[in-house]
């Protein structure tokens, strides 16, 4: 039986050699919930870490498709079934050129945590391929989705594994898909979520994370006795989830002053609301994938090669993606007076810049704070499963709800003194409720 750490993660290493993404997840996670393992017997004799680390399933598979010239091109495929103790696998599809069985394997192993938080019955799992929907048409596309389903159906259902979408894969994308899964299997099921809204999608599904993010960010100020009611944030990104970050800002009464992109960051001190907001899903729809042409439009400032971290705010939620915030960033929002980091993004800070963060200020990460996406798909299976469809606001409430125990639970397994780690308590109480349902379950 293995009881030491620095064992358990050189084996993890050398089994799975390369996968650095994937490396750093299980690392952050395997130091939160060590001395909660080593506590409990039951858990080590049932060998529940070395199981929870290896998915139960990962399909890959060869995606060709023709692109409008004629040409075959070849793309790989991947769907990563990584634990089904709480319910069917549930995560999104990414689809990007980035793409790799270590990216994949992180994020389903973060995603069976995180919706283990949201304490619906769903189990975690990752998927998509190396292929960028930049740049192509809507047949390429259509395509190369319905290329994409031919293979995947096979291994998902409504009660086996829900498929979502991610970065690359929105709306149109899974129309597609799903158009290719009825098409193979006759029949209309809830085998996608992030569906429109007229053939099974829930309400504010697009904006579910930015505003779960805020409702947790909310919960974070409220402990410490602040509110969200004139505190400046910074955001990165310029997707749906920042998107939905700046509208429930707005909403509760703060003010959002940065959006990012690859090209650098724009600066605007007058708070983006309004025509603002509404133009950012102009950017997103142009595929350019820059950030300047806000500041052409609204006369704001614009930082070109640089991260939004260097501007003081009181509290900053990173939106775009993984490691976006390192550990010089980190020390420039805690000298700035950065009061709370609440993670929008998946693994959006280094180690290092958790470390730091967790040390000088209050600092929450992914799998908490951004559950709100996930969940609303859950609710979204909920409403195919019972064929309904709830109003906005039922569904706004009920992610409140989720939010408000997401935190709870947090500051229930991370309560130290009067500070509480929020990257223990996410962990470990994502962990017991998965641990315990494989326990359960026997050796399977």
């Amino acid at each position: 039986m293995n009881t030491d750490i620095n064992e358990f993660i050189a084996g993890l290493e050398k089994r799975t050699p390369g996968e650095t993404e994937f490396h750093q997840a299980v690392e952050e996670v395997i130091i939160s919930v060590w001395d909660f393992f080593i506590r409990n017997p039951r858990y080590q004799k049932a060998k529940i870490l070395e199981r929870m680390v290896e998915p139960e399933r990962v399909i890959m598979f060869r995606v060709p498709w023709v692109d409008d010239s004629g040409e075959v091109q070849i793309n790989r495929g991947y769907r990563v079934e990584f634990n089904s103790a709480l319910g069917p696998y549930k995560g999104g599809l990414r689809f990007h050129a980035s793409v790799t069985l270590s990216i994949l394997k992180f994020l389903g192993f973060e995603q069976t945590f995180k919706n283990s938080l949201t304490t619906l019955p769903m189990g975690g799992g990752k998927g998509g391929s190396d292929f960028s929907p930049k740049g192509k048409s809507d047949g390429e596309i259509m395509r190369f989705c319905q290329s994409f389903m031919t293979e995947l159906y096979r291994h998902i259902g409504p009660n086996t594994d829900v498929p979502a979408g991610d970065i690359g894969v929105g709306g149109r994308e899974i129309g597609f898909l799903f158009g290719q899964y009825k098409r193979i299997k006759n029949e209309f099921t809830g085998v996608l979520t992030g569906k429109g809204l007229g053939w099974g999608g829930s309400l504010i599904r697009p904006e579910a994370t930015g505003f779960g993010s805020v409702y947790f960010a909310q919960h974070m100020l409220q402990r410490i006795g602040k509110d969200i009611e004139g505190q400046n944030f910074s955001v990165s990104g310029f997707g749906n989830v920042a998107w939905g970050t700046i509208l429930k800002v707005n909403e509760l009464g703060g003010k959002v002053i940065t959006i990012s992109g690859p090209d650098g960051y724009i600066l605007d001190n007058d708070g983006i609301k309004g025509d603002k907001v509404d133009y950012l899903l102009e950017l997103r729809a142009s595929n350019n994938d820059i950030v300047e042409p806000y500041a052409h439009e609204f006369g704001a400032k614009f930082v070109a090669d640089k991260h939004p971290w260097e501007v003081p705010v009181d509290a900053a939620i990173p939106c775009a993606t993984e490691n976006e915030l390192n550990l010089d960033d980190a020390k420039e929002l805690v000298k700035n007076g950065c009061k709370l980091v609440a993670e929008a993004s998946n693994m959006g800070c280094t180690a290092e810049a958790v470390g730091y963060l967790s040390e000088n200020l209050d600092y929450a990460p992914g799998k908490a704070v951004n559950a709100g996406g996930v969940a609303v798909s859950g609710l979204e299976m909920s409403q195919n499963n019972m064929r309904i469809n709830w109003t906005r606001e039922e569904v706004d409430m009920r992610l409140r709800n989720i939010m408000k125990e997401i935190h709870e639970t947090c500051v229930n397994y991370g309560k130290n003194g009067k500070k509480v780690d929020y990257v223990k308590g996410a962990n470990v109480g994502g962990f017991v409720k998965v641990a315990d349902a494989m326990l359960a379950q026997g050796i399977v």
